[in-house]
């Protein structure tokens, strides 16, 4: 397992760390999954209030076992309106942990113009932070962000943060940018889920194994990633302990991209050229705003994956999000288009939008699932 420096917080850190979001089905396939990790090398453990039992079993679990001397924990927070709040937030998070000090603190999920501004204000929430870091309680503190470019660059901007959870993969790349700025302050950069919200990589159609082969699309996607120095670490987030054992051989990968790699790369730009044509969306955004809130460039985005990988799945799991995830996954679906033509004169690539939305409302919607709780 190679390690890298986690930007300002100066904290070595593994370049894979374990996400615990899905490792909820049983306390002992949490334990198990976290046991395997540690075996692995990993030494950075990420958990959230948001996620479910994680907190407080992974406080469990840290009594049971030899703790490594360079284990770091992540915990996230959401934004909280005012410092009462957030620092009782605090005290519980410290309280399941079963910690007096907490390495590293993120902001989970400043995703909005509101959650910035909460950020933003010094007498709010973070005046809470401020005085349990004072106070030796918690360490480190960085942001989360499920939001636009926009709003992570204004947090970044505020200049509160050592570190940032980034979303960045081969398959969406709108956020090249946040790299240069964050390395340019020097923190760290933690890259969110690249193998299920990077898209679906533990379980990829055959089209895209084929592409990807003599690698696994998970391979290749975390020698992407790892072969950027500003990068520091890649949530894994496995459900189960024998998810990790594809990882293994992921850990020391982070030399440049080999001739192979290159190849197999250039192959994936290849079929989507190809695949896609003329109604290839290259994700410029200027389409939107859409009167109808609709968020044109993802659902396009899902349909060049669908289209030219055969990720119809991935788009299928991403595309039931819009208006079911809030501010985590904004945006209406895209059988809201009044063909108003709003966004037609924008797009440089002259696209039929449209049509097109229509065309990936009717391959990522799926059949309609009956309520459990209604007619």
């Amino acid at each position: 397992m190679d390690y890298r420096r986690f930007g300002r917080t100066n904290l070595k850190l593994s370049v894979l760390s374990l996400g615990t979001m899905r490792a909820l089905g049983s306390e002992e396939t949490f334990c198990g999954t976290l046991s395997a990790g540690l075996a692995l090398g990993i030494n950075h453990i990420e958990t959230a209030q948001g996620y479910g039992t994680s907190e407080r079993w992974l406080g469990a679990f840290l009594k049971t076992v030899a703790v490594p001397d360079n284990l770091v924990i992540t915990t996230k927070i959401p934004p909280q309106p005012d410092a009462a709040t957030m620092a009782q937030r605090l005290e519980d998070s410290l309280e399941r942990l079963g910690l007096e000090h907490i390495h590293c603190l993120a902001l989970h999920g400043v995703n909005t113009a509101d959650h910035l501004a909460l950020v933003s204000d010094a007498g709010g929430c973070m005046a809470a932070v401020r005085r349990f870091q004072a106070e030796g309680r918690i360490g480190h503190v960085g942001f989360s962000s499920h939001g636009s470019r926009e709003v992570i660059e204004g947090a970044i901007a505020t200049d509160q943060f050592d570190f940032v959870n980034l979303h960045y993969y081969y398959f969406f790349q709108r956020h090249a940018p946040v790299l240069d700025l964050a390395t340019d302050r020097d923190m760290g950069i933690f890259i969110i889920s690249p193998g299920d919200k990077g898209g679906m990589l533990y379980t990829p159609p055959a089209l895209l194994e084929q592409l990807c082969a003599p690698f696994t699309p998970l391979e290749l996607t975390y020698g992407w990633l790892l072969a950027d120095p500003r990068i520091t670490t890649l949530s894994t987030g496995p459900a189960v302990p024998a998810e990790l054992a594809t990882l293994e051989t992921l850990g020391d990968r982070t030399q440049p991209l080999t001739a192979a790699e290159l190849a197999a790369l250039e192959r994936l730009s290849a079929q989507e050229l190809a695949a896609l044509g003329s109604d290839r969306c290259a994700q410029c955004y200027d389409c939107l705003p859409c009167p109808e809130a609709i968020n044109i460039p993802e659902v396009l985005r899902l349909r060049n994956l669908a289209v030219a990988y055969d990720m119809q799945p991935f788009g299928t799991y991403r595309y039931r999000m819009f208006e079911n995830a809030g501010h985590w996954f904004p945006g209406r679906k895209a059988n809201r288009c009044t063909d108003c033509g709003d966004c037609l004169p924008r797009c440089p690539e002259q696209l039929d939008i449209p049509t097109l939305l229509r065309d990936a409302h009717d391959r990522l919607q799926g059949p309609a699932r009956r309520r459990l709780w209604g007619d």
